[in-house]
């Protein structure tokens, strides 16, 4: 019988550090998207992992990358936050966002933890999903 409480108290203090996770990762995400909505690419950079900033250099490359490649999230109209997975031991985070035009895409945020707290660490669109009648 302690087995099993052991067993069920590692499980909810997992279970527990999950959702503050998820709330943090979330917080990230969706000020990011705020800082876009309000071209503050200054801003939305902070929230950019370190491998982002070395790959784009500067918050201006990085807004242009976004503005021409990721326009859903330049001009993000709503948002709607998925799954939250362990891949391999990465945390993805995807993220529905209605774009200005109200099109609808699936995007994942792959998520890292630094010392400044969660950051992110590449974005993929996903394809969309089939839709038969």
């Amino acid at each position: 019988m302690r087995i099993l409480a052991a067993v069920f108290g590692l499980w909810m203090a997992a279970t527990s550090v999950f959702a503050q996770d998820a709330d943090a990762i979330e917080g990230v995400i969706g000020n990011q998207l705020e800082a876009f909505n309000n071209r503050d690419v200054s801003e939305a950079w902070q929230y950019a992992s370190p491998n982002i900033k070395r790959l784009f250099g500067s918050p201006d490359n990085f807004g242009m990358m976004v503005q021409q490649g990721y326009p859903m999230v330049w001009d993000n109209a709503d948002v709607r936050f998925l799954d939250l997975r362990d891949v391999a031991g990465n945390l993805w985070q995807k993220v529905m966002v209605r774009d200005a035009q109200g099109g609808l895409h699936i995007l994942d945020y792959q998520m890292i933890e630094t010392a400044d707290g969660w950051q992110i660490n590449g974005v993929q669109l996903l394809p969309a999903p089939d839709v038969g009648a």
